[in-house]
């Protein structure tokens, strides 16, 4: 459990996050640049947060069923206690060393324990109402196994940029501080650090030699094939994850265009792509997914990335505060965006050329549905198996991820060639 001198702080971000319209991960970086905590008070902090997050349906539930009010406070009491196995005494005098009052009722005859067999499936697997029939749909019989591999922590994996050094010389720097790490056994350039440290351990991260994203990620990046020379639209940029792979794969040459609707995502992405030497690449805004440069520039790019925007099933696990959160455009419209941009990013592709369309969920809606309306509205383009453009990444027709199977985030992807 957390010392008592850092109970506060924890409190005080569960509180933001769950209260701000942002990204955990984002609302913790704002809310530590104004807090004089070291990296391993920040870590203890950041490691709770999380835990109560990962749980919060079943603390929400164990609440409810003692008719109390659903707090961040409350909800750090019933963990002390049901997860983190203190006695009900000890979870008090915690408080109360941080000078933080208690409710008594929410301790009375509590003992260890987080699940119950009263808990409805949906709660203890910590689904939310909104996501719970498509995921039953996608994975059948193992729902509940695939659920409960969502749950687990993620481990740290890193992309190596070649452009700036290698994969060996990293792991060689990484073991030579007492780091455990291993390169992953799919992404050419990847690496993956099991236990949690500081980040700031991590110099290469300020260089530019690595960036940190998970192997699903780097997968993705990798099927679109993008070679030095070529001309390649990465059309969903955001922050730049995949255009930094993309333009470290192309070693600098050829022309890589990084487009988004958000200006400020585009502008993290110029930043991280500066710091990486990365000059290859130019940022476009988009006023929306059918802009009208899109029309001007039909037909000339070779490979096109769609990193389609989605309800991030696939990253739970990283991100649990998102399951909480409904996209805004609720399931039906989001899958109605994610046509149009398809449709319009096509149009980009030249004769011969690819396009991956890649999201990161696990629902079949967003993914396999959306592949199979797309070839059926547009003559001229067919499906390549990923088990032909990656031979022992998969069987399959599409590259379909998820923590359980492969021990990424959930990731989805097909590949669609334009007829020469």
């Amino acid at each position: 459990m957390i010392p008592a001198a850092l109970l506060q702080d924890t409190l005080d971000l569960l509180s933001e996050i769950e209260t701000t319209p942002r990204p955990a991960d984002a609302v913790s970086s704002a809310f530590f640049r104004g807090r004089p905590l070291d990296d391993h008070e920040r870590g203890a902090v950041l490691e709770l947060v999380y835990v109560l997050l990962r749980h919060r349906a079943r603390l929400g539930w164990w609440l409810a069923r003692q008719g109390l009010r659903d707090t961040a406070r409350n909800r750090v009491l019933v963990w002390a206690v049901r997860g983190a196995g203190l006695a009900p005494e000890a979870a008090g005098r915690l408080f109360a060393s941080a000078g933080l009052s208690t409710e008594r009722a929410v301790l009375a005859g509590m003992s260890a324990g987080i699940d119950h067999p009263d808990m409805p499936e949906a709660v203890r697997l910590e689904c939310p109402d909104w996501a719970l029939g498509p995921l039953k749909q996608r994975f059948g019989a193992g729902f509940a196994a695939e659920m409960a591999a969502m749950l687990g922590a993620p481990p740290l994996d890193l992309r190596v940029n070649p452009v700036k050094t290698t994969r060996d010389a990293v792991l060689r720097g990484l073991l030579a501080q007492g780091i455990a790490a291993e390169p992953m056994p799919l992404a050419s350039q990847g690496i993956r650090i099991g236990a949690r440290l500081s980040l700031a351990r991590l110099a290469g991260l300020k260089s530019g030699e690595i960036e940190i994203q998970d192997e699903g990620s780097q997968l993705v990046a990798e099927l679109v094939g993008a070679r030095p020379g070529e001309r390649v639209v990465d059309f969903c940029a955001g922050a730049g994850g995949k255009a930094l792979a993309l333009a470290a794969a192309m070693g600098n040459r050829g022309h890589l265009i990084a487009c988004d609707v958000n200006e400020a995502r585009l502008k993290r992405a110029a930043e991280r792509l500066r710091r990486a030497g990365l000059h290859n690449v130019e940022t476009r805004v988009l006023a929306s997914e059918t802009d009208k440069w899109v029309k001007r520039h039909k037909l000339g790019y070779d490979r096109v990335l769609i990193d389609a925007p989605c309800s991030g099933t696939g990253t739970w696990r990283r991100n649990p505060d998102a399951r909480w959160r409904a996209p805004d455009l609720g399931l039906a419209g989001l899958c109605a965006l994610q046509a149009r941009i398809l449709a319009s990013a096509a149009r980009l592709v030249r004769p011969g050329g690819r396009l991956v369309y890649a999201t990161c969920s696990v629902l079949v809606e967003e993914n396999e549905a959306q592949v199979q309306a797309f070839l059926a509205a547009t003559p001229g383009f067919r499906q390549v198996p990923v088990s032909e453009v990656a031979p022992g990444l998969t069987r399959g027709l599409d590259l379909s991820l998820t923590p359980l199977q492969n021990g990424t985030d959930g990731f989805f992807a097909a590949v669609l060639e334009r007829a020469p």
